[in-house]
């Protein structure tokens, strides 16, 4: 069930969104607040798992990491150990960045980041091929981003 949310806690968590790192006394003029009262409110959506966590955005190509692909998988079966299968595995490979299990023409969709065509063709061919679960993987590369949002739409 949703969390209930008055128009404070959207500022604020709308203005945390944007910056996670504002100080409270930051945060609390941003939303028109005083420190305090605040402080008790990100406590409390934080406690209520509102907030889940605060994470640094990191920029992957200054890092090596230029090649984002998207590759929709499709299983052998439907069953759900078939399913559970692929989940536990590909949650232990770092380059898959998102995965989701789908309805429609595959069975799931993940977003792996890697440095180049040719690291991502080794990861396929090494990796996800060799999932006993995964029948076949058709990947699309993206040729240019658009929008690359992490903000949820309060």
């Amino acid at each position: 069930m949703p969390e209930t949310l008055d128009a404070i806690d959207r500022r604020i968590l709308r203005a945390l969104q944007r910056n996670g790192r504002m100080s409270n006394v930051e945060l609390a003029n941003a939303v028109g607040l005083s420190p305090s009262p605040c402080l008790r409110r990100v406590k409390l959506l934080e406690e209520k798992g509102v907030i889940d966590q605060y994470v640094a955005v990191l920029n992957g190509p200054k890092l090596g990491l230029g090649l984002t692909v998207f590759a929709r998988i499709w299983f052998k079966t439907q069953h759900a150990e078939t399913t559970n299968l692929f989940a536990e595995t590909v949650r232990n490979y770092p380059e898959v960045v998102e995965c989701y299990l789908t309805t429609g023409e595959c069975d799931a969709i993940l977003r792996i980041v890697t440095t180049d065509l040719h690291a991502y063709w080794r990861f396929q061919s090494d990796h996800l091929m060799r999932i006993p679960s995964v029948q076949s993987v058709k990947t699309d590369v993206p040729m240019e981003t658009i929008k690359a949002g992490r903000e949820l739409p309060i």
